[in-house]
């Protein structure tokens, strides 16, 4: 059996990999942690409109250390700088806009996804957190909602599986996966392969996937630059 450890690709490598599918102008809410990391990656020529829960749209990159204004956090208390255009406005609209479908992309992070698309990304036991937060409202009124994870837990554990075991974000809303080995679709119930890194059999990929991955065509190699 392969080294998964080995071979597997980074947080940044994996962000960048979720980054090359948001469209110009796409409006975008990145989970707290991991999924941040997305932001610093946009391909050339292209321009999310990044939101924030606590009520920020259009914000830009992390300012250089010891330029921070504290005044200015995105929704997990990091430094954010400001766009032109930028708005701020009261917590409470804030999620209006989720709750509208305002937004075209919620991307975070997760415990558990199942094949259906059920979510869990939060728990109350050692080490969790103490509520869901906004979450819960992000995976049901953004228009598309992708995963970024590895592909197994720190002790080996697949992490896409049959059902979910810890307490749900959301049901069925999730639509695409981007691992640490590969990038899945959910569609009808399942789990499809789109890619996988080059160093991974897919027998190896299935072993370590606690659900049947299905494909309908030919499977790309996931490539990603070193970062």
């Amino acid at each position: 059996m392969t080294d998964i450890d080995a071979i597997k690709l980074s947080n940044a490598q994996i962000a960048w990999r979720a980054a090359q599918d948001i469209a110009d102008g796409a409006y975008v809410n990145l989970g707290i942690g991991f999924p941040e990391m997305v932001a610093k990656y946009q391909p050339p020529g292209r321009q999310a409109i990044f939101h924030t829960e606590n009520g920020v749209l259009d914000f830009g990159e992390a300012p250089a250390a010891g330029d921070e204004d504290w005044d200015l956090i995105n929704a997990g208390k990091k430094a954010v700088t400001l766009r032109p255009g930028a708005s701020f406005f009261h917590h409470a609209d804030s999620f209006a806009m989720v709750r509208g479908g305002h937004l075209d992309v919620a991307i975070l992070g997760a415990y558990q996804v199942a094949q259906n698309g059920d979510l869990a990304n939060w728990s109350t036991g050692k080490g969790g957190v103490p509520a869901v937060g906004g979450a819960m409202d992000l995976v049901h009124g953004a228009k598309r909602v992708a995963v970024l994870t590895d592909h197994v837990t720190k002790t080996g554990e697949p992490k896409l599986l049959a059902e979910c075991s810890l307490p749900l974000t959301g049901v069925g809303c999730v639509t695409r996966v981007y691992t640490s080995l590969a990038v899945v679709d959910i569609e009808g119930g399942n789990f499809v392969l789109r890619e996988k890194i080059p160093a991974i059999s897919f027998d190896e990929l299935q072993a370590v996937t606690g659900a049947e991955l299905k494909t309908d065509g030919p499977v790309a190699d996931l490539i990603v630059p070193e970062l």
